[in-house]
């Protein structure tokens, strides 16, 4: 009896293709997790120089050393934050949807996920901000007092993590108005107030150095002075209507995918 020669090829069944692109509803995760990545990689880097070096050189802004480490690092700072700020704020604007009527439900619901990842990335950056560095900030004048608004741990809480959240949330801010047909229609309170809210935390450190300069000199958590920021925070409350907002939207719109030909 003969035996068939035909090879494996045409006996087995093909393997199903793997796929290599992430589904449509994840094309931005890596954006996402590379965003993480990179705040989680500044964050950390600024806490160990602050670690080896605050103080070594960065108790009495008279000393030369203090030049070096630390008003060079405030200015790098800046100017960073400002490029930045100018550079992203300008592209979400320049590269606005004009023709947010037209958008189809699938692109919709991907820039809320977009959305999403915008406002945790904010929340993100103001977690650094509120812990690592802010509550550090009374340790350091418990200790060392303020001889200048710019100390070495002002340098960084004030003039770094801040601005950088204020940054972040008004790209998220910005994202939403231009790529959302929801919110360019109407402004979101609870969207302005969880951007809003943060942003005077920095206007009020201005009252709090003039504070504890001429009239408050302790540094306590409970003190008057510092009321401010706990009203600034609450605000971020407001990121809990953004969710509620974006749920009942995106389940309109996996409605209106389902239901669609």
């Amino acid at each position: 009896m003969a035996i068939s020669t035909s090879s494996t090829s045409e006996i087995l069944p093909a393997r199903p293709a793997t796929p290599t692109r992430l589904p449509w509803y994840l094309l931005d995760l890596y954006k996402y997790l590379g965003a993480f990545a990179f705040l989680t990689t500044v964050y950390t880097g600024l806490r160990l120089y602050q670690g080896a070096h605050a103080v070594a050189t960065g108790l009495d802004s008279t000393l030369p050393e203090y030049d070096i480490y630390w008003m060079r690092l405030f200015y790098v700072e800046v100017v960073a934050l400002l490029a930045a700020a100018a550079g992203l704020w300008g592209h979400l604007w320049l590269t606005r949807d004009r023709n947010l009527e037209a958008l189809p439900p699938k692109d919709e619901l991907r820039r809320w996920f977009a959305l999403t990842m915008w406002i945790s990335i904010y929340t993100f950056a103001v977690y650094w901000a509120g812990s690592y560095f802010a509550e550090q900030d009374n340790s350091w004048h418990q200790v060392v007092l303020r001889d200048t608004p710019f100390t070495a741990n002002h340098i960084v809480v004030f003039y770094f993590c801040f601005p950088m959240y204020i940054m972040l949330g008004g790209a998220a801010w910005l994202y939403a108005r231009t790529r959302l047909p929801q919110y360019a229609r109407e402004v979101s309170l609870p969207l302005t107030l969880a951007v809003f809210g943060p942003f005077m935390i920095l206007v009020s450190v201005g009252f709090n150095e003039w504070g504890h300069t001429f009239w408050f000199r302790e540094e306590f958590f409970a003190a008057p002075i510092h009321y401010g920021f706990v009203v600034g925070v609450w605000f971020a409350l407001g990121v809990g209507g953004i969710l509620l907002q974006a749920c009942a939207r995106m389940t309109a719109l996996l409605d209106a995918i389902e239901d669609a030909p």
